[in-house]
């Protein structure tokens, strides 16, 4: 059975009349969705990461801020929505800069949970630049606590995930969170 399929028989199990006009394309439409918003299961880190990472004698703190992502939690399959804060002290190599963007939205678009997010990142990060230290906040809120549930509106939820000099040295830490607030 065809994702398609699956959505027809979804909206007819919720009770809709699937062959009224407005929904005769939205199970095409919803699978599409699907597909593109679970695309990070067809995506490697090499293919997102596509060699840019160049050497340099850089070891300060490199910092990407406010990098927006949209996921689905694996619990409820709702979006959370937020921003992710990416940084790595360089150890001989830095990262093209669109390329901390890209490993987000790879591993964004894959059911899980915030936590896990934040931890995929951090590690994807670490194994691609070899840095001495990386650091990531992620910042979201939940739609499964805004539309049911508890229906908290204005809540949101932060995770973070230090690792190497950023786990290690209190000041590197500090500098870090300063910056991203």
């Amino acid at each position: 059975m065809s994702l398609e399929q699956h959505y027809t028989a979804i909206l007819g199990q919720l009770g809709e009349d699937v062959s009224r006009e407005g929904l005769l394309d939205t199970p095409k439409r919803a699978a599409k969705a699907m597909q593109y918003l679970c695309k990070g299961y067809q995506q490697t880190l090499e293919e997102v990461t596509n060699g840019a990472l160049f050497t340099s004698d850089n070891s300060e703190m490199v910092l990407v801020k406010n990098i927006e992502l949209y996921s689905l939690c694996e619990h409820h399959m709702l979006p959370f929505i937020g921003k992710a804060h990416v940084a790595y002290l360089p150890n001989g190599k830095v990262l093209g800069l669109s390329k901390v963007a890209r490993i987000v939205d790879m591993y964004a678009r894959r059911l899980q949970i915030q936590e896990n997010l934040t931890r995929e990142i951090a590690e994807a990060v670490q194994q691609v630049t070899g840095a001495s230290g990386v650091a990531v906040v992620i910042e979201a809120q939940h739609m499964c606590m805004m539309m049911r549930g508890v229906e908290k509106q204005n809540s949101s939820m932060v995770t973070s995930v230090m690792l190497g000099q950023f786990r290690d040295n209190a000041a590197t830490r500090s500098e870090f969170l300063g910056l991203v607030k």
